[in-house]
C-alpha cells in the first residue's frame, strides 16, 4: 500500500534525523510513501491553546490535501503533528460548529475534506501492518547486548490511545525486541519531556527532561529511544545545563551497586529515533542514518565500550 506522507516542521528541521532514518527503512521494507504536496504546518499543540477552531482549519488543510491525493492513509511521524492531526479528526466529527468553519475555509482553497482519512504513526504501521515476523527477515546486524530505555512521550498514547496502551505502550518495545535489543523497565515511558517549557520557563523544563535521563541511567540504559522530535532535542540539547544544575546528584554505580557516583558525566547518554536502530541492525551506515546529528552520537564503537564498562 501506498501512504500519504505528513512529515511536519521538524523532520525537516531539527528532527531531521527521523525522516533521514524513517524513509530508508520503510523503503526496505517495502511501504511507499507520497509526501503530500504543498503541505503546511500543523499548528503543533501551541497553536490549539491560542485558537481551537483555527488551528483546526491549519490542519484540516493537510487532510483534505491527503484526501485529495487518493491514498487511503496519512502516515505523520511526529508526535504532535500525530496527536493535531487525530483532534482535528475528532473536533469536526463531534462538533459541527467546527466542522462548518473548517469546510467554509477549506472552500476557498478548493478543498474539501469527509473526515474519514485515517492518521497512521509509524509505530502502528510497522507493527500492525508489516509485522514483527517481516522485520525480523530483514535484520542483518542483531543489535545483542544493547539496552535501551524506551521513551515514548505524551503524545501518542494521550488522549487517544489508538494503536496502543495509554499507560503502558509496548509496540516500540517489540520492534526494538524484534532487532537484538533489551528493553530495560523504564516506568517514565509516558511522562512528558517538558515540551516547550524549555523555551518558555526554562527551569521546570529542563527539570522534566533530567528526570528522564536520571531514570534511563539508573535503570542501567545504554540508549533512550524515543518517537518524537522535540523530546529527542529536550533531551539531547540541554546536557551542559542539566549536568550545571544538578551534575552533583549521586546514582549507584554500574560497576559497584553498593557504590554510588555522580550523575553528571552519565547524562551523555545517546538518545536517538527508535527507526535509527531500525535501521543499523537492517545494515545502513551510521552516516545513512543521521546518527552523527546529535550532540552525544550514539557510534558502535561506543555502545561496545559502555557495555565492556558496565560488565
Amino acid at each position: 500500500m501506498k501512504y500519504s506522507y505528513f512529515p511536519g516542521c521538524s523532520l525537516k528541521g531539527t528532527g531531521r534525523a527521523y525522516e533521514e532514518s524513517l524513509l530508508p527503512v520503510l523503503k526496505v521494507l517495502g511501504v511507499e510513501l507520497e509526501e503530500l504536496d504543498d503541505w503546511n504546518c500543523c499548528g503543533a499543540t501551541a497553536y490549539m491553546a491560542v485558537d481551537e477552531v483555527k488551528a483546526c482549519v491549519m490542519a484540516s488543510r493537510n487532510l483534505a490535501i491527503a484526501e485529495k491525493a487518493g491514498h487511503k492513509e496519512l502516515l505523520a511521524p511526529c508526535s504532535a503533528c500525530y496527536l493535531v492531526l487525530n483532534k482535528t479528526k475528532h473536533y469536526l466529527h463531534e462538533s459541527p460548529v467546527v466542522e462548518a468553519v473548517v469546510q467554509k475555509a477549506l472552500r476557498q482553497a478548493n478543498l474539501t475534506y469527509s473526515g474519514n482519512t485515517p492518521v497512521r504513526h509509524p509505530l502502528d504501521l510497522l507493527v500492525n501492518n508489516v509485522g514483527i515476523e517481516e522485520i525480523k527477515k530483514h535484520v542483518k546486524h542483531p543489535l545483542k547486548g544493547l539496552k535501551i530505555a524506551p521513551y515514548y512521550g505524551c503524545q501518542i498514547v494521550r488522549p487517544y490511545a489508538t494503536f496502543d496502551d495509554q499507560y503502558n505502550p509496548t509496540t516500540m518495545d517489540r520492534l526494538l525486541e524484534a532487532i537484538g535489543c533489551t528493553m530495560v523497565t523504564y516506568p517514565l515511558k509516558t511522562r512528558c519531556c517538558g515540551g516547550s517549557l524549555t523555551g518558555t520557563l526554562p527551569e521546570p523544563g529542563l527539570l522534566c527532561s533530567y528526570i528522564l535521563l536520571k531514570e534511563a541511567i539508573t535503570r542501567g540504559a545504554d540508549v533512550i529511544a524515543t518517537v518524537c522530535p522535540l523530546c529527542q532535542f529536550n533531551l539531547d540539547c540541554y546536557r551542559d545545563k542539566m549536568k550545571g544544575k544538578w551534575g552533583h546528584e549521586t546514582i549507584p554505580d554500574p560497576r559497584n551497586k553498593d557504590a554510588r557516583v555522580p550523575v553528571g558525566p552519565h547524562l551523555d547518554i545517546p538518545v536517538v529515533f527508535f527507526t535509527q536502530l531500525i535501521g543499523l541492525a537492517f545494515g545502513l551506515s551510521e552516516k545513512e542514518l543521521g546518527l552523527q546529528r546529535g550532540f552525544a552520537p550514539m557510534r558502535k564503537p561506543a555502545c561496545a565500550q559502555r557495555q565492556s564498562a558496565a560488565a
